[in-house]
């Protein structure tokens, strides 16, 4: 599933068109699977001739896709010796026959792919994508859709969609309604991704849904927008603990730049209280920029020594002098956490992994993961770029591994920490309820882990229920053609 965004090169090449980072994903994300934390788009590449025509054919680019390729993936055992690209109508279905067999050992669910330059920079650098605002998740059985997620900047949002939401129906115009019910029982949640329309400012669609037991059509129309990563409504909280204390919240959607400066201020705002306990809510987070995941650390990392390592980042024996090791660096908002509570769904991918994986060492049993077992992505992309055909080709090129060199974690966390001394509690995603809510499940549950109480753990197989590449019947509705935000944000529209 979901995927991932970059830092600024990793690179140390002159050839500016090649960036390291973890994305969603990393990633894991859209249908394709996600991306995972991602290589970084800058320092822009230099400015390229305009090819003729026929460099942009699909042939030339699907045969320039393959060079890069061979040349990075951190498998190239797994690729064919040779594979005609003639037998494939695009570049992305060439791409995904070159990495099936990384595919069917669980190491590469898509995260190899073709994206736009403009969109995904777009993204990485603002949060910028054209949609409604809403983030959905679906249960094929039931035959039903709920908003899990609305961004405050969104025209959703603004028409009176958020977290709770039931669609119920979807048409054209409020007079031309098409239920959800219906469309599911058609063409299943692909229907019902199709009738919301493209990612495209402009496309009005008018949506019917219930929300705190009301029912509204609003006909809404999708605009360009910029997602904030850390929500102002619920994004930074204090909790009570139930006994007196205090336990500082964060809750990260996407590691995009823009979140840098939320985050700082959410942890200057705990280390002036002395909030030592945090609960960070990666839920719904694919991946994103290693530089962000980074940053967290260093926020986390107010007792460790310049020696400490975050991460380890390596690449095949081919190019390992690209391999880096990453310390941590103490910053004027960084604290020292005396308890961590990660809350987790099977979109969690790729930078948010990272992050978990960074900090087991230092923190074992008074680490927690809270909800359900994580995706499973301990690979991250560079970023190749065909400036003249707008295509950026992101490629499985490295892998990462905590202090303990551990990076093994391609079926989720949840068994990780289970052998390395972290803790994991069982918790509903409880999406009746706001995230953050000490009411809602998970938010409560992960309060309860930080005061020590017994939980459930989690089951090391649950993250198959969410993982958009797994193609559940009850996950986060894709797109049939993911644009760059909804490969990194799962569930966009």
């Amino acid at each position: 599933m979901p995927q991932r965004f970059p830092p600024p090169a990793r690179s140390r090449r002159p050839a500016a068109a090649i960036h390291a980072s973890l994305v969603a994903a990393l990633l894991l994300a859209g249908c394709s699977g996600g991306s995972g934390p991602v290589g970084s788009p800058s320092p822009s590449p230099s400015p390229t001739p305009t090819p003729p025509a026929n460099q942009c054919s699909l042939l030339e680019r699907q045969r320039w896709a393959e060079q890069q390729i061979r040349e990075w993936y951190l498998f190239p055992e797994d690729l064919p010796a040779s594979l005609d690209p003639a037998q494939f109508s695009t570049v992305q279905a060439f791409i995904d026959a070159l990495t099936a067999t990384a595919r069917a050992q669980n190491k590469d669910r898509f995260f190899t792919f073709i994206t736009s330059i403009a969109e995904e920079n777009a993204f990485i650098s603002q949060g910028q994508t054209a949609a409604f605002g809403i983030r959905l998740r679906y249960d094929e059985a039931a035959r039903r859709v709920f908003v899990i997620d609305a961004f405050e900047t969104g025209p959703g949002f603004a028409a009176g969609l958020d977290r709770s939401a039931e669609i119920l129906a979807i048409g054209p115009s409020a007079s031309s309604l098409t239920s959800v019910t219906t469309l599911m029982t058609q063409g299943g949640s692909a229907a019902v991704s199709d009738a919301l329309g493209p990612s495209q400012a402009g496309v009005t669609r008018a949506i019917q849904f219930r929300i705190n037991g009301q029912e509204q059509t609003a006909t809404i129309t999708k605009a360009v927008f910029n997602i904030p990563p850390v929500s102002p409504r619920f994004g930074v909280l204090t909790l009570p603990d139930g006994d007196g204390g205090q336990i500082g919240y964060v809750n990260l959607r996407s590691f995009i730049s823009t979140a840098e400066t939320p985050l700082r201020q959410a942890f200057a705002s705990f280390r002036a209280a002395g909030i030592g306990r945090v609960v960070i809510d990666y839920r719904y987070n694919s991946g994103g920029l290693v530089r962000v995941a980074e940053l967290t650390g260093d926020l986390l990392g107010r007792n460790r020594l310049a020696s400490d390592v975050f991460s380890f980042t390596t690449y095949r024996p081919s190019k390992s002098a690209e391999n880096e090791t990453r310390q941590f660096r103490v910053v004027p908002e960084s604290i020292a956490p005396a308890g961590l509570a990660f809350i987790t769904t099977g979109v969690s991918a790729s930078a948010s992994e990272l992050v978990i994986n960074s900090m087991l060492p230092y923190l074992g049993q008074n680490l927690t993961m809270v909800g359900a077992n994580t995706s499973g992505k301990p690979v991250g992309q560079i970023a190749i770029d065909r400036a003249a055909c707008d295509d950026r080709l992101r490629i499985v090129a490295f892998a990462t591994q905590n202090r303990d060199r551990q990076g093994d974690y391609f079926n989720g966390l949840a068994p990780i920490l289970a052998a390395r001394g972290g803790r994991t509690c069982e918790a509903a995603d409880d999406d009746t309820r706001q995230m953050g809510s000490s009411a809602e499940a998970s938010t409560q549950r992960a309060i309860r882990a930080l005061k020590g109480e017994v939980c459930v753990p989690i089951d090391g197989a649950s993250n198959q229920a969410f993982r958009a590449d797994a193609t559940p019947e009850r996950g986060l509705l894709a797109s049939r053609a993911p644009n760059a935000a909804q490969r990194e944000m799962p569930g966009l529209f």
